[in-house]
Formats: structure tokens, C-alpha cells, sequence
């Protein structure tokens, strides 16, 4: 599994799927429980779509 999410889409991801998971825990709705998707891919680093599209988020390395 290499890495694919880069910085600013790691932090909204974690940020946005702590977000929803605290909603639906507080008694949101049960779709806001989808926010471990994010969270996951976040805390991760690898979101299995981006490959499926051919994306990443990560910079380039140097060599």
C-alpha cells in the first residue's frame, strides 16, 4: 500500500471525518457515520479510489 493522500488533504479528511463521527455519536444522523471513511483514509494515508483514477495528493519525491 503506498502512499497516496498528501498533507492539506490528510488534515481535511481526519478533520471532516471527526466531524461527522462526533455528529452521529451526539445523535446526528446514521448516515454521518460515513466520517470513518475519511477518518480511515486520512490516518492511513492511502485512499484505495485515487488508483482506480490514477490521482494522488502526495508531492513528489526528490532524489
Amino acid at each position: 500500500m503506498k502512499t497516496n493522500v498528501g498533507g492539506i488533504d490528510k488534515i481535511l479528511r481526519i478533520g471532516g471525518g471527526v466531524a461527522l463521527v462526533a455528529w452521529a455519536a451526539l445523535g446526528g444522523p446514521v448516515w454521518a457515520w460515513i466520517g470513518v471513511v475519511p477518518l480511515a483514509t486520512g490516518l492511513t494515508g492511502f485512499c484505495p479510489v485515487y488508483p482506480l483514477l490514477g490521482m494522488s495528493t502526495c508531492p513528489m519525491k526528490k532524489d
